[in-house]
């Protein structure tokens, strides 16, 4: 799930009126030279559509990763919420009231909850997050992009991701008696027919349920109860589609949807309007962490490998988004995101925001030399005795034996 995926943003971009289109991430316009963008921020584009969400998947990517976030990335995304305790996709004055102009949603607010959850210390911003995702839950148990839309896949699937992050079960997250789940099997495909398995991201204008390879990604993971951020899930045999009467048929009939759907070339393609055979580096990345989730790291290899000699130009290209959505794949599959296809993601995503504290692992090393019973002086005194002692046998040698 990314801000770059085409039905959730251009449905939220019909949903509340935007005259201007949702820029994807791949193509979103270079900041003009007079255009100065928060030193705090990763990503040197236009963070009108996506400023919280790609801050939020860098934060993510570098704490999976043991990084720990420049202080000041973290501030700044505490310092977008609301009063209300949303987030808008971005807020370029960040010190005064929320207003009509900045338009907060579930995805964004969702993201920017995983994140902080995720870093520790935040709970104050996340419980007020979370308590507004509860007020707009619409009555079917789902949440659209905005307050009051219709509930769509990818927005219902990255709340419970926000939920299940700060301990909440999403099942026990109910409106009108329906829980986020019910609202997912709603939209679940029947194993009959075009796109058996998958899910849709919302039905069309006549009702009817058309299958989304990215709306299946989050589906997958959203029945699963999971997140962004997913570990190899138990190793598992080949899903087989059959009827969704629960969560975890759901999750198995979309992982048999998308395995089938990768099985030719190893890749999703993309659906983004005048796109023609053009691969989706976004989406097979989130069918890896949908695969892995579900059936195991052996599950994603396929897609993932292909993302390892695929995937660089797009990951140079677009920015800190796409390099945390790569890092949190090999995190899933169980692949090295420092060596991805030769590449080093993390600090290919070090380099487009502030620089990072030092690494988590760094900091435990010292704790550890700090613990000992003995201290520094103590290893400073052995080599003074060793030094002394290999004095006295180079003293000897020189003298040889006395006559």
């Amino acid at each position: 799930m990314n801000v770059r995926r085409s039905a959730a943003v251009l449905a939220a971009a019909v949903v509340i009126g935007a005259a201007a289109p949702a820029v994807a991430a791949d193509s979103s316009p270079s900041a003009s030279p007079s255009q100065a963008f928060p030193a705090e921020l990763y990503g040197g584009t236009d963070p009108t559509y996506d400023g919280v969400w790609r801050q939020s998947l860098a934060l993510l990517a570098q704490d999976t990763v043991g990084v720990r976030p420049a202080k000041g990335a973290v501030d700044w995304l505490v310092g977008q919420q609301c009063a209300d305790g949303a987030f808008a996709p971005y807020r370029a004055e960040p010190a005064s009231d929320c207003g009509p102009k900045n338009l907060v949603d579930t995805n964004s607010t969702a993201a920017a909850v995983q994140a902080l959850a995720a870093l520790g210390g935040h709970d104050a911003a996340t419980g007020k997050a979370v308590t507004w995702l509860k007020s707009v839950q619409n009555k079917d148990g789902g949440w659209g992009y905005t307050a009051g839309g219709a509930s769509d896949t990818n927005s219902t699937s990255v709340v419970i991701g926000a939920l299940a992050a700060v301990g909440e079960k999403p099942d026990g997250v109910v409106k009108g008696g329906q829980s986020p789940y019910d609202a997912l099997l709603k939209l679940a495909l029947p194993c009959e027919g075009d796109g058996a398995g998958a899910f849709a991201f919302q039905p069309d204008k006549k009702g009817a349920l058309v299958a989304n390879a990215d709306a299946t990604a989050a589906g997958v993971v959203g029945v699963l109860g999971k997140g962004l951020v997913v570990t190899p899930g138990k190793a598992a045999s080949a899903p087989t589609c059959a009827d969704a009467r629960t969560p975890e048929q759901a999750a198995a009939n979309g992982a048999a949807h998308l395995t089938q759907a990768l099985a030719k070339d190893g890749h999703l393609m993309s659906a983004l309007p005048g796109a023609e055979d053009q691969p989706d580096y976004g989406n097979t990345a989130d069918a890896v962490v949908a695969l892995a989730a579900r059936s195991g790291a052996d599950a994603a290899q396929k897609p993932l490998r292909w993302l390892e000699q695929n995937s660089a130009k797009w990951a140079q290209q677009s920015g800190p988004a796409a390099c945390a959505q790569l890092i949190l794949a090999a995190h899933a599959a169980g692949a090295d995101p420092r060596d991805f296809g030769g590449a080093d993601l993390v600090k290919q995503l070090n380099a487009t925001g502030p620089a990072p504290q030092q690494a988590a692992t760094d900091k435990q090393e010292e704790k550890k030399d700090d613990d000992s019973p003995f201290g520094v002086w103590w290893y400073v005194g052995i080599f003074l005795v060793v030094g002394i002692g290999i004095g006295f046998l180079l003293s000897g040698r020189k003298k040889g034996p006395q006559a």
